[in-house]
C-alpha cells in the first residue's frame, strides 16, 4: 500500500512497512532507504564507497540547501491571511479585489528588517519592510512598502550607495544590523534629501514593540484607474487594529539578548492562539489639481501628505490567520515585485518607484535561480495563467500542444476547440493609464531633479515638531547614540549642521549630547517652510495609541505561597480583556500556591525577563518575597519594568522587592485590582526623566 507524498508536493509516493504500515524513508527518487545511520563501506573499518548513492544524494542536497539571501530585507517573518473589501470601489478602480463589499482575497504578508542579514536579531533600530502579496482573480498584486511613509533618497540610482553605506563596513564586516557607524552617517550627512527619513528612522517607529503593532505604507504615489480609464492618485496606508506601539531603546537592546526572535515568535504565537493580527487598509485619493495645490511634489518619495491635509479613507481590512507550513518554502522563497500590479492599479512617475520596477525582478532571478520562480507555490497566482512562455531552468509546468507562439491556429483545448490558445484582450487586459504631456512625460531626456524635489527640511521640521515631548527626547537621544558611534568629527558636524535647518533646539540637544558646539546651519536649496503640525504622526497620545490590553502579554510573577485567589482573579481579568497572562515562576515546574495547588509556569524567571512583557504583576507572599530578595533575576525583573515605564501591579507583601528594585510610587504602580488592568494598556511617560537621562 502506498500514499502520495503530501509533504513535498512532488507527486511521489511514500512507501509503507507491510507489517505496521508506518511510512518508509525514501530518497528523492522514491527509493526505499534501509539504513539512514551508516555509510556504505568496504568492510567494517574500510573506506567509504563512491557507489553509496544514498549518501551522495543526502550530502549533495544538504550542501545546496541555502540560496543567496536578500541584499536588503533578509531578516523576515511572514503569514498567510485574507483581505476583505469594505465597499465597492468601482468608481475609483477596476481592480477585482475592490469590486464588491465583503469580497475576500488571499494574501501573504512578509515583515522584515532592512539592514541586517538573515541571522540578525529582530529588534535593532531599523526600518521594517511591510510587503503584501494579494492573490487576486486578475493576477498577483504586490504592495511592497515599509513601516515608514518616506524614504532616504529621491532617485533609485542612489539606492546601491545608500545600502552600501548602511550595511556592515567593507573593511571590517561590522556592525551588523546597525546604522550607528561612520559610513552611513557620512552618506546621509552629504545627502540633505535624507533628512526627513532620518527623523523617522531615529524616532520610536524603528523600534516597534511587535510586528502586529506597526503601521505600513506604500511610500510612493500610485494610481487607481476605473473602467472608463479615469485615473486617481492614491497613497496606501496600513493601520494596525491593536494600535501603534514601540519599545524603549534600552528595552529593545535587552530584548535582543533575551530573545533574538522576539518579533517572529510573537507573530507565530499570536496566530497559534487565535489572536489574529489585523490591519485596516486606507487610501489618500486625490487628483492632479489637488497635487498641484500642495507646497511639495507628490512624486517625491521623501514627502508625505499629512492626514490633517488629506484624511485616510478606510477601504478594507487584512487579517493574518495562518503561519507558513515551511519557513524556507514560503517566507524565504516568496518573491515580491512592485511591478506586479493588476488592471485598475498603475504606477506614477516617482523616480524611486520607477527604479524599483526593474530592481526587484532582477533580484529574484539571482536569488531563486530561474525565470520560472513564479511557479513556486508561494509565488504562483491563484487565477488561471495562460501564455506561451516555455522552458528555462527548473521548468515545473508541462505545457501541451504543438505551437508555442501567438497567434496560432494549431493548439486545441476544452476552452478553445478550434485551436489557437489564449489571445490578448483589450477589454479585460491591463492598460497603462495615459500620461499628461505637461507633467514632463514627453519632454527632453534629462538627468536632472525637478525643482519641486528641492525642499529637504520642511517636512522633517513638521515631523519632529509634531511628536509628543517623550518622542522628541527619544529621537534626540537616538541621534546622540548613533553619532557617538561615528568616529569622524567632520561627519558629526555635517549632520548637526543639517539638523539646525530642522529645529535649532533639536540640533542643540544633539550637539550637547556629543559634546560639540552647535555649528552654523547648512545652506538649504530652498527656504525652509513651517507647515501645520500633524498630530497623526505621534505614537504617544496619537490617534493610533492602544486603548486597552487586547493582544498584549502581561507577566504574572508568582512563587511558593502566592495567593491562589488573587492569581486566579487577575489572570481571568487579563484574559477577559483579550490579553495573554504569562505565569512566571522561579522554577519552570511552577509554584505551590496558598491553597496547596501547583500552578504550572509558562516561563522560568531567569529565562523570561520583563522586557518580553507589556506589563507585570507581582503576586508574592511575605515568604515568597523574602526568597526572591536575593535573586538578581527577580530584582532586575521589577527594575526593568519600572525603567521601561510599564505598569506594575503588586500585592502589599511584595513591597520589599519593589523597594530593592528602586520602584518609586506613581500612577503606573498599583495594586492587582482593575486599576492594574487599566494601567497595563499604556506606558507612563512622566516617569522617564526620573529613570534615564535623555538628550
Amino acid at each position: 500500500m502506498a500514499t502520495r507524498d503530501k509533504s513535498t508536493g512532488n507527486g511521489g509516493e511514500v512507501h509503507q512497512h507491510a507489517d505496521d504500515e508506518t511510512d518508509i524513508l525514501t530518497t528523492n527518487q522514491g527509493i526505499p532507504v534501509s539504513d539512514n545511520q551508516n555509510q556504505l563501506k568496504a568492510g567494517v573499518r574500510g573506506p567509504v564507497l563512491l557507489e553509496d548513492f544514498m549518501l551522495r544524494e543526502k550530502i549533495f542536497h544538504f550542501d545546496h540547501e541555502r540560496i543567496p539571501e536578500r541584499i536588503v530585507h533578509a531578516r523576515g517573518s511572514a503569514a498567510h491571511g485574507f483581505f476583505e473589501a469594505y465597499e465597492d470601489l468601482s468608481d475609483l478602480t477596476r481592480a477585482d479585489l475592490f469590486s464588491e463589499k465583503g469580497k475576500r482575497t488571499p494574501v501573504f504578508t512578509r515583515f522584515s528588517t532592512v539592514a541586517g542579514g538573515a541571522g540578525s536579531v529582530d529588534t535593532p533600530r531599523d526600518v521594517r519592510g511591510f510587503a503584501v502579496k494579494f492573490y487576486t482573480q486578475q493576477g498577483n498584486w504586490d504592495l511592497v512598502g515599509n513601516n515608514i511613509p518616506v524614504f532616504f533618497i529621491q532617485d533609485a540610482i542612489k539606492f546601491p550607495d545608500l545600502i552600501h553605506s548602511v550595511k556592515m563596513e567593507a573593511q571590517s564586516g561590522y556592525p551588523q544590523a546597525a546604522s550607528a557607524h561612520d559610513t552611513f552617517w557620512d552618506f546621509v550627512s552629504l545627502m540633505p534629501e535624507s533628512t526627513h527619513m532620518i527623523m523617522w528612522a531615529m524616532s520610536d517607529r524603528t523600534i516597534p514593540r511587535s510586528l502586529r503593532t506597526m503601521q505600513g505604507f506604500g511610500i510612493h504615489t500610485f494610481q487607481m484607474v476605473n473602467a472608463k480609464g479615469k485615473a486617481t492618485f492614491v497613497k496606501f496606508h496600513w493601520k494596525p487594529k491593536q494600535g501603534v506601539q514601540s519599545t524603549c531603546w534600552d528595552e529593545a537592546v535587552k530584548i535582543a539578548g533575551a530573545d533574538p526572535d522576539f518579533h517572529r515568535r510573537d507573530l507565530f504565537e499570536a496566530i497559534a492562539r487565535g489572536d489574529f493580527p489585523e490591519w485596516e487598509l486606507g487610501i489618500q485619493a486625490f487628483d492632479q489639481a489637488f497635487a498641484d495645490s500642495l507646497p511639495y511634489d507628490v512624486l517625491d518619495p521623501t514627502k508625505i501628505i499629512p492626514e490633517e491635509v488629506l484624511p485616510v479613507r478606510p477601504i478594507g481590512r487584512m487579517v493574518l490567520d495562518r503561519y507558513p507550513d515551511n519557513f524556507f518554502a514560503e517566507t524565504e522563497q516568496v518573491a515580491y515585485c512592485p511591478a506586479n500590479i493588476v488592471p485598475g492599479i498603475d504606477f506614477s512617475n516617482d523616480p524611486l518607484l520607477q527604479g524599483r520596477l526593474f530592481s526587484y525582478l532582477d533580484t529574484q532571478l539571482k536569488r531563486l535561480g530561474s525565470t520560472n520562480f513564479h511557479q513556486l507555490p508561494i509565488n504562483a497566482p491563484k487565477c488561471p495563467v495562460m501564455n506561451f512562455q516555455r522552458d528555462g531552468h527548473m521548468q515545473m509546468a508541462v505545457p501541451k500542444g504543438r505551437a508555442n507562439y501567438e497567434p496560432n491556429s494549431l493548439n486545441e483545448s476544452d476552452r478553445d476547440p478550434e485551436g489557437g490558445g489564449p489571445r490578448e484582450c483589450p477589454v479585460q487586459g491591463f492598460q497603462t493609464v495615459s500620461g499628461r504631456s505637461d507633467e514632463g512625460e514627453q519632454g527632453d531626456k534629462l538627468r536632472i531633479r525637478p525643482a519641486s524635489f528641492a525642499d529637504h527640511y520642511s517636512q522633517a521640521r513638521m515631523f519632529f515638531r509634531s511628536l509628543a515631548a517623550p518622542e522628541q527626547a527619544h529621537l534626540a537621544s537616538a541621534l546622540v547614540f548613533e553619532l557617538s558611534k561615528v568616529g569622524l568629527e567632520h561627519v558629526r558636524e555635517r549632520v548637526v549642521a543639517n539638523l539646525v535647518n530642522v529645529d535649532v533646539e533639536l540640533a542643540t540637544r544633539v550637539a550637547d549630547g556629543i559634546g560639540m558646539p552647535v555649528p552654523k546651519g547648512s545652506k538649504p536649496a530652498v527656504p525652509v517652510q513651517d507647515f501645520d503640525l500633524s498630530p497623526a504622526l505621534r505614537i504617544v497620545e496619537g490617534p493610533l495609541a492602544p486603548q486597552d490590553i487586547a493582544g498584549r502579554s502581561i507577566a504574572v510573577l508568582v512563587a511558593d505561597g502566592s495567593d491562589a485567589g488573587a492569581v486566579a482573579t487577575l489572570t481571568e481579568a487579563i484574559t477577559g480583556g483579550g490579553a495573554r497572562a504569562v505565569i512566571v515562576a522561579p522554577k519552570v515546574g511552577g509554584a505551590t500556591l496558598s491553597d496547596g495547588t501547583l500552578l504550572k509556569a509558562d516561563a522560568q524567571l531567569a529565562g523570561y525577563p520583563s522586557v518580553l512583557a507589556d506589563a507585570v504583576a507581582v503576586i508574592l507572599s511575605k515568604e515568597g518575597t523574602a526568597a526572591l530578595l536575593n535573586e538578581g533575576a527577580a530584582v532586575q525583573f521589577v527594575m526593568d519594568a519600572f525603567g521601561h515605564l510599564k505598569a506594575i501591579g503588586h500585592t502589599p507583601e511584595a513591597q520589599p522587592l519593589l523597594d530593592k528594585a528602586g520602584v518609586v510610587p506613581d500612577a503606573g504602580v498599583v495594586g492587582i485590582d482593575k486599576a492594574f488592568v487599566d494601567a497595563a494598556a499604556q506606558r507612563f511617560w512622566d516617569r522617564e526623566p526620573g529613570v534615564r537621562q535623555l538628550a
